[in-house]
């Protein structure tokens, strides 16, 4: 598939995050992998889009190009206004507390932090004062079903209690672009439905762009746009 995707919430709404010809080569000669090879992506505000894929197909490397977390090694990337190729390096975190919400695989807690401090920090960060952050890292943890693990440290919850962490983690200060690496992979089916419900509210009623990684063909339903990507290229896109 070549050019941008169709925007199925209406053309009026803006392109928030917008990949063009992105490549991204790892090693050189006859060891280089070719984890993206000319990828063209873009998501619109409030619209909720699903990348889907084998393993190793390009998924978490593209999402991680989209977060600042990795450079391409061709190709632009575009947050609102924002051309990437030509920030440096020390620009990034900037671009990253100012844009982007994201959700790791492997959860990235703070481990000296309670559940309610790991929240609070991007707001903190972010300009928050210290009681409102708290406050509201508390309302988010009773929206993951975590309201009695306020206190708890990463390593006194389960797996899936520290995905939930992460998911509140990601949605606090209202970031306007959301990301997530298989954000359901430690959940149960109730749990993991409960989670992306709320991704997919902070689309539809908050304006934010969600982007997820899964192979969970559970919430499916959700998405607004599911792109699979094979072999580090964009090969179709479905409407639910």
């Amino acid at each position: 598939m070549s050019g941008a995707p169709s925007n199925p919430l209406g053309s009026a709404l803006p392109v928030t995050v917008e990949a063009r010809g992105v490549s991204k080569t790892y090693g050189t000669g006859n060891v280089a992998v070719h984890a993206l090879r000319g990828v063209d992506f873009h998501a619109h505000q409030g619209e909720f889009v699903m990348l889907n894929g084998p393993s190793g197909s390009g998924k978490t490397t593209l999402l991680s190009i989209l977060g600042c977390v990795l450079t391409p090694s061709e190709g632009s990337v575009r947050l609102f206004d924002e051309e990437l190729a030509s920030k440096k390096e020390r620009d990034l975190p900037r671009l990253r507390l100012e844009y982007i919400g994201f959700i790791f695989q492997g959860h990235n807690l703070v481990a000296s932090l309670d559940a309610r401090e790991n929240v609070a920090l991007p707001m903190r960060m972010r300009g928050w004062s210290p009681s409102a952050a708290s406050r509201e890292a508390e309302s988010l943890l009773h929206r993951v079903g975590l309201g009695d693990k306020l206190d708890r440290k990463p390593s006194e919850l389960s797996g899936g209690q520290r995905q939930r962490v992460a998911v509140a983690r990601a949605v606090s200060g209202n970031p306007p672009i959301i990301l997530a690496d298989e954000p359901t992979a430690s959940l149960d089916a109730t749990t993991g439905l409960s989670v992306t419900e709320l991704l997919k509210q902070m689309a539809t009623e908050g304006g934010h762009t969600v982007v997820v990684v899964t192979h969970d063909n559970r919430i499916f339903h959700l998405a607004d746009r599911i792109v699979h990507i094979e072999d580090g290229r964009i090969s179709n896109e479905a409407h639910p």
